[in-house]
């Protein structure tokens, strides 16, 4: 994240005794509703984008790279890299800047923290803006695994097979998440570029046109999402579901029906387990970049500030 003239504080922050995270204060210091973005991936990092969300005239806004990632050292360590430790951490950086109450913005595993965070904090936050909903229980993560959307992107499935050997066919997400946590550094660069093409393949519903150069690629942080998938990101199966009722504030859904990521069925179950949720649905796909998704999300945010 680049440092402009709404940036108020840049700090690195050392929040164990192995990792140190970059944080980003930006915005209206002064402003009555402070918000914390938490990221996707896990593993991607903030990006100067994340900005367009936001309102720096009106609005106060801490991002920060979670642990492993970004600017946050040491970069691409999977130690001490648990959800619990990374719930910890949004305290741990709110305490330091004198922030007791926040809005929590996130999508895709940014929602799952974002609504685990609640359910052990539920007195810090205030509200939820979510969407791409993923609250990381065993049937969402064989969604993606398992090639559940093939039906609609064959032949972004068939690419990825392409780059598996016939014996593990019938299971290709598993092949490559062993080999990219393997000790073999290229053998895991090699399937974090595969599984990584397929997940760029299926992202947006409005452009898919994209690709990964393989001279560039940095494999870290689809080996931070893997260390978590493969963990069950650290959390009982349906933890989050089963602890929903708990979530007092309002949360704010914004789900893409085309959504090849994260089942759009996940979305409608929490939301009926959620007391005080809206949900709203999408002409889009899984990112936040996607039109809609960007501009719906937008506007809730505008209205709480």
């Amino acid at each position: 994240m680049t440092p402009d003239e709404f940036t108020n504080d840049e700090i690195f922050l050392n929040v164990s005794e192995d990792h140190i995270l970059y944080v980003h204060d930006w915005g209206k210091q002064d402003a009555k509703t402070v918000y914390v973005y938490l990221h996707g991936g896990p593993g991607s990092g903030c990006g100067d984008n994340d900005k367009n969300l936001f309102n720096p005239h009106t609005m106060r806004v801490i991002f920060f790279d979670q642990r492993g990632c970004g600017k946050s050292t040491p970069y691409g360590s999977l130690k001490d890299n648990t959800t619990q430790d990374l719930m910890s951490d949004v305290s741990k950086i709110a305490d330091h800047l004198g922030i007791e109450k926040f809005v929590l913005v996130g999508r895709s595993w940014g929602a799952c923290l974002a609504l685990a965070y609640t359910i052990a904090e539920p007195t810090r936050v205030t509200a939820i803006v979510t969407g791409g909903v993923f609250t990381g229980n065993s049937s969402e993560i064989a969604f993606l695994e398992e090639g559940q959307f093939r039906d609609f992107f064959p032949d972004a499935w068939d690419k990825f097979l392409a780059k598996t050997p016939k014996a593990y066919q019938t299971a290709p997400a598993k092949y490559h998440m062993k080999r990219m946590l393997g000790p073999d550094v290229a053998a895991a660069r090699e399937s974090a570029y595969a599984y990584s093409e397929l997940e760029l393949s299926v992202l947006r519903l409005d452009d898919r046109t994209t690709t990964l150069d393989p001279s560039t690629f940095d494999p870290v942080p689809v080996t931070i999402e893997v260390h978590y998938m493969t963990n069950l990101c650290f959390m009982e199966d349906n933890f989050v579901m089963d602890n929903a009722h708990k979530i007092a504030v309002p949360v704010w859904i914004v789900q893409g029906r085309y959504d090849a990521i994260c089942k759009p069925a996940s979305a409608y179950e929490l939301h009926k387990r959620l007391p005080h949720s809206k949900l709203l649905w999408t002409m889009a796909g899984h990112s936040k970049n996607d039109r809609a998704n960007f501009d719906v999300t937008k506007t809730i945010i505008e209205s709480l500030a």
